[in-house]
């Protein structure tokens, strides 16, 4: 293995000589690994095995991600920041490529590694949900006018009607024989299309306006620098044009949770509405200049959409023999569908609080 991960390096327009080669994080998607340089003053870097099952597009990723960090460094220039430090840097093959096919057909790809950062699992404190807010809407006002249109990589990602059609399928075919033993589950989901619907409807009909978004908001893809500033936004695997409400809502999702997203003990779940204000004013202390009034009117919305599309998701691959996430045990995808129902729930609850939050901050 050491010796192919040198072959692969050897591909892209390194500098310095390479020392080691380890396995880097825990990415549940992609393989990472760290290639380190002999010298201090030579630089690091991120090696990349992107996984070609779930993204069947790597080379149309690698061009929204090119486009995406060309702008966010035009930027970081005319403001004086550091582009090498601030934005991700795509290291090209010796042939000009922003990726490497090997000749079994994995995409590999290789990143400028950015020293001295400090990274976090979880935002559990509202200092830190603040600094998160921040950085995902100074991501999103740096890229707010980047016109040039990116590739679908994802088809139907986040697009209910998709997700929609999908579930009456899987409904359909029963291939299991699950359907019996959820129907209370699925009642969950059909008493809330008609209302996740008509918000789509004003995504459709361009009332609330088609942005470039990141699309995996969790609290470990910002890297912050020794101070406790956000330095860089990272892993843009899933750079989209979408809605903006879509990375508020999972950032809400994913920071707010006082339980696991699996959790067995739905008494552990929760939304925690500290922690909710805090991502929010963050947020729109950066976004609040490019955001219209009705992008505004559905933040708060936005959260109980994606946590009802996870509820969505959970289930159906439930029904559906466990086809899309990957499980430990039987009932697995049953357990996260009611976490993320009961999640769901204290949104709802909390929604009239959370609608005041965003008008008081923006």
């Amino acid at each position: 293995m050491k010796n192919q991960l040198n072959t692969i390096v050897s591909n892209f327009q390194t500098e310095g000589i390479i020392e080691n080669i380890t396995q880097f994080g825990d990415g549940h998607i992609n393989q990472t690994f760290m290639v380190s340089t002999k010298e201090k003053i030579d630089p690091d870097y991120i090696l990349q095995c992107k996984n070609k099952n779930i993204f069947k597009n790597v080379p149309g990723m690698m061009s929204n991600i090119y486009k995406v960090t060309s702008h966010l460094k035009k930027k970081i220039i005319e403001q004086n920041g550091d582009p090498q430090r601030e934005a991700m840097t795509i290291v090209p093959t010796v042939t000009g490529e922003l990726f490497y096919q090997d000749n079994l057909g994995e995409y590999w790809t290789l990143y400028l590694y950015i020293k001295d950062n400090i990274s976090y699992e979880v935002a559990d404190t509202p200092e830190l949900a603040y600094s998160g807010g921040k950085g995902i809407g100074k991501f999103q006002s740096m890229v707010s006018d980047l016109d040039e249109p990116l590739i679908d990589i994802l088809p139907g990602f986040h697009n209910i009607r998709y997700r929609f059609n999908q579930w009456d399928a899987v409904l359909s075919k029963d291939p299991v024989g699950r359907k019996a033993l959820v129907q209370e589950e699925i009642s969950w989901i059909e008493n809330r299309k008609e209302e996740m619907t008509a918000f789509w409807e004003l995504v459709e009909k361009q009332m609330i306006p088609i942005r470039v978004t990141h699309n995996d908001t969790k609290i470990n893809n910002i890297l912050f620098d020794k101070s406790g500033d956000v330095l860089c936004v990272i892993d843009l695997d899933t750079v989209l044009n979408s809605t903006a409400l879509n990375d508020f809502g999972d950032a809400i999702r994913s920071y707010t949770n006082t339980g696991l997203e699996d959790d067995p003990d739905l008494n552990r779940v929760s939304m925690n509405i500290e922690i909710f204000e805090a991502f929010t004013k963050g947020y729109l202390e950066e976004a609040s200049k490019f955001l219209t009034q009705t992008e505004k009117d559905y933040l708060a919305f936005s959260a109980k959409y994606i946590t009802y599309e996870q509820v969505l998701r959970f289930l159906m691959d439930y029904i559906d023999g466990d086809n899309y996430y990957r499980v430990k045990y039987d009932n697995h995808n049953l357990i996260r569908t009611k976490a993320q129902y009961k999640l769901l729930q204290s949104i709802e609850e909390q929604f009239c609080v959370m609608n005041e939050i965003v008008k008081k901050y923006s």
